[in-house]
């Protein structure tokens, strides 16, 4: 069994889903933003601030190249499909699923957020902006694009549960 990442725009329900996922299938979970946070001893803001994002964006790569050889979940960074290492590297080492949600969905979820610097400095229209041009590398990203509006959580656990267990017998 392979790793299995979550991917998506900031605010899609990586974690949320993540988190139930690991029970659901019996796998470890990592956030890859909590993890990054805690091997830096520094928040988010805090690494931009100090480092700027191509640094942070550094540390990603750096995580999914290094970070455990094992069987589990992780949820990814809003960003870190945009990279082309990144992409390769997620689509080598395991499954990827593209958690596709709409932008209004999004954006009650995240306008509030004081731990997401790129909306504090972000309007609504450049964060919408931001969506539109990363999704093309979610979708290129992701073996599985899974359609989040309208379903609940236990929906969508359950829908990417049954295509990791349908595609370990293949």
């Amino acid at each position: 069994m392979r790793k299995i990442y979550l991917v998506g725009f900031m605010g899609c329900g990586k974690s949320a889903i993540g988190r139930r996922l690991s029970y659901f299938l019996r796998l470890p979970y990592y956030d890859m933003d909590h993890e990054i946070v805690r091997q830096q001893g520094m928040s988010i803001p805090e690494i931009f601030e100090e480092y700027g994002e191509a640094h942070f964006r550094a540390l990603e790569t750096e995580f999914l190249l290094n970070f455990r050889d094992e069987a589990c979940i992780i949820a990814t960074g809003g960003g870190v499909a945009m990279n082309e290492d990144n992409r390769k590297i997620m689509r080598r080492s395991g499954l990827v699923f593209f958690l596709d949600a709409t932008f209004e969905d999004i954006y009650v979820r995240i306008k509030n957020d004081k731990n997401r610097p790129i909306v504090q400095r972000s309007t609504k229209q450049e964060l919408e902006q931001l969506y539109q041009a990363r999704r093309k590398f979610y979708r290129a990203t992701g073996h599985i694009r899974v359609l989040t509006e309208g379903r609940t959580l236990r929906q969508i656990v359950e829908y990417i549960g049954f295509q990791v267990n349908r595609l370990k017998t293949e």
